[in-house]
């Protein structure tokens, strides 16, 4: 395995990957290893957006119906009367 040293990192960035490392359960070295491995997976693709990343989430959990496109659509004002 390679190793990579990271010099002159602001003390702002480590205290958020310490943080985010502790949110996820893990060291701070492992969670710079998959913030580095998303990284270059993404790079030179087109990331998918929030409506197909949601369908990969839920996929198979028995949802019979589908759900309408919103793309365009102009929103309604929510009534808390009724």
């Amino acid at each position: 395995m390679a190793q990579l040293i990271v010099r002159n990192l602001e003390e702002e960035v480590k205290n958020g990957l310490r943080r985010r490392a502790s949110q996820h359960g893990r060291s701070v070295e492992e969670e710079v290893r998959d913030i580095l491995r998303n990284a270059v997976k993404v790079d030179g693709k087109r990331q998918a957006g929030l409506g197909s990343e949601l369908k990969k989430i839920f996929q198979g959990i028995g949802l019979k119906k589908e759900i309408p496109e919103l793309k365009g659509s102009t929103p309604k004002t929510a009534d808390f009367e009724s």
